[in-house]
């Protein structure tokens, strides 16, 4: 089974903001950028696995 997600116009939006504003960032910045990102992300995914195994939490 193939389950296709798109982006919102919204998200498609913010993502072409994101990218011409990164433009501007220097190598460090943007390594330092990327971490924090997939940071977020990982605590993302772990509040989802929390609420997914507990659902009254």
């Amino acid at each position: 089974m193939k389950i296709e997600i798109n982006l919102t116009l919204e998200q498609q939006f913010k993502l072409t903001v994101f990218l011409e504003e990164s433009k501007s960032l220097s190598e460090k910045e943007m390594r330092i950028l990327l971490v924090e990102i997939v940071r977020q992300n990982m605590v993302k995914d772990n509040a989802i696995k929390h609420l997914l195994k507990n659902p009254n939490a």
